[in-house]
């Protein structure tokens, strides 16, 4: 092989190795990226039921919490925290849930992701509505 043709091989394969290491920095281990606790723990207390629209969607930034109403006094709840590298979501536009950190996007009605890079659904959170307060996480019951 000429020493030019080599060089370049040589080169090629070492770009190659370069760009693998930027894939790989971008990766994730599990199907739930960066984000360690995507759920709360322990009940969190979201406020007023009557802040959340019907047919429309909350989101909880501090809490990392979306709350969708599909219709008066049932609610559906989904962890705010990206599935692909642990970001919190920064805003709802409609029914879409919208990723700072890459672009992923979600359907804050279902969770599922929409756009890339997330391919994993944000997951959903137990919810009920207790006292004209809506409670999530653990011990809490999707429903009125």
């Amino acid at each position: 092989m000429p020493p030019t043709a080599r060089r370049t091989v040589l080169k090629g394969a070492a770009l190659a190795g370069v760009a693998g290491l930027g894939v790989a920095a971008c990766s994730t281990e599990s199907k739930l990226g960066h984000a360690e606790n995507p759920t709360p723990t322990a009940p969190v207390d979201l406020g007023a039921a009557d802040a959340v629209p019907v047919g429309g969607a909350r989101l909880y930034r501090e809490q990392r919490l979306i709350v969708h109403c599909p219709a008066k006094g049932e609610y559906k709840a989904f962890s705010a925290q990206c599935t692909h590298a642990g970001c919190v979501l920064d805003k709802v536009e409609g029914t879409e849930g919208n990723c700072p950190c890459h672009g992923s996007r979600f359907d804050v009605t279902t969770g599922k992701a929409l756009k890339g890079p997330a391919t994993v659904p944000l997951p959903e959170v137990p919810i009920k509505a207790e006292g004209g307060r809506l409670v999530a996480g653990p011990d809490a019951q999707t429903g009125a």
